[in-house]
């Protein structure tokens, strides 16, 4: 029989771009936050699950799992240590597995993080190296980058829909004024839709601010049984659904672009898991690697009817203060988008959020979605979290 499972530890670095920091800093950094917020000791862990699209290619360091487990002292311990890989989902899938090992009863501690360095290569290398998580003989030998792939998405949703700029461009707005709240966000600075659009245009309809960011960072999560889970934390944060789903890696597989098939299965499971319904999603953070995704994700997870996304955002339904917040912690494009951490931040931001920790951001709500996705929407990955 299944357990229940509780988060009783957070730690986060700020994200941005790291000249003096190396990728063994930063997961050093987030982990013994994590472990120091949750009290345990190295002993108590059982086993590690890390998120990481890329190492070897953006810092030329495979075999992190090993080197994680030895620069977190847990070497002489022989703790298990595993590498999971599901390009930008690899921390959501990173948490869902050691979810999975206290569920089942296979451990009692778990540490799941999610680590990347992207700024230590040039921007052709790192657009390159990203594009590896799309389908690379089909797409990217044809020229085809994200910000294009999800561009195609975009103006199919503009086709369908009525979608428009300025609506792609009031979530990047948005965003940002939720990062300017948040101190470990890499742009904590004001935009104006005006300003999306004067910026430089990257892939029709896209300006590069409606682009997420080269990011380095790192956060961990401490995991334990939910039965025990007020041994370690006043404030345990309960995971009641924990799903995964996978569709084709390349976008011209799919019936509609539009819809990213992946998170709608993969947030219907999480709703049957949990024995809830879209309607009792108090605040979600969602995965905007470009404006689009986030228009698109919103209606995918069935908050929104499908085309209304951007006129819900426009019209201010997911501000801090609207209906259903999304993205509070600014997002991945301002928060930032280290692609191997993203979906353990996500999870951070959540419990921060619920334990009402959230400082000046601060939502009100009982119950948060985490929603992580690798590629175009090849994997999804849903969380739903409560007090």
């Amino acid at each position: 029989m299944a357990r229940d499972v509780a988060i009783v530890g957070i730690g986060c670095t700020p994200f941005g771009e790291f000249w003096d920091r190396s990728f063994r800093d930063i997961f050093v950094e987030a982990g013994v936050t994590a472990i120091e917020d949750a009290g345990v000791q190295g002993e108590d862990i059982d086993e590690l699950f890390v998120g990481n699209m890329s190492a070897g290619r953006f810092v030329e360091q495979e075999h992190i799992s090993s080197l994680i487990a030895d620069y977190a002292g847990l070497a002489s311990l022989h703790t298990p240590s595993t590498r999971v890989e599901a390009a930008c989902a690899s921390g959501g899938l990173a948490l869902r597995m050691g979810v999975l090992a206290i569920a089942s009863g296979h451990a009692d501690i778990v540490v799941a993080a999610g680590v990347e360095k992207m700024t230590d290569v040039s921007a052709q290398a790192a657009t390159d190296m990203l594009t590896a998580a799309a389908d690379r003989e089909w797409e990217g030998f044809a020229g085809a980058t994200f910000p294009g792939l999800y561009a195609m998405i975009a103006q199919r949703h503009i086709h369908e829909y009525g979608t428009t700029p300025e609506q792609l461009a009031s979530v990047a707005v948005k965003n940002h004024h939720n990062a300017t709240m948040n101190p470990k966000a890499q742009y904590r600075n004001e935009i104006t839709v005006e300003a999306v659009l004067r910026s430089t245009m990257i892939a029709d309809p896209l300006h590069i601010l409606d682009c997420s960011p080269l990011t380095d960072g790192s956060a961990t999560v401490v995991l334990a049984p939910a039965e025990t889970a007020r041994k370690y934390t006043d404030t345990p944060i309960y995971i009641k659904a924990s799903a995964q789903a996978s569709d084709t890696i390349s976008l011209h597989d799919r019936a509609d672009i539009t819809t990213l098939a992946a998170t709608t299965s993969a947030a219907s499971r999480a709703y049957k898991m949990a024995g809830m319904t879209p309607e009792d999603i108090d605040f979600a953070e969602v995965h905007d690697c470009f404006t689009i995704a986030e228009i698109c994700a919103i209606e995918d997870l069935g908050f929104f009817e499908k085309g209304t996304g951007g006129k819900m955002t426009e019209d201010g339904v997911t501000a801090l203060d609207g209906d259903l917040p999304v993205n509070p912690s600014g997002g991945l494009k301002a928060c930032g988008h280290p692609v191997g951490a993203t979906g353990i931040k996500q999870v951070v931001e959540i419990v921060q959020q619920l334990r009402g920790e959230a400082g000046k951001r601060q939502v009100i709500g009982e119950v948060g979605m985490a929603h992580n996705v690798g590629g175009s929407g090849g994997t999804a990955v849903v969380h739903i979290l409560t007090r």
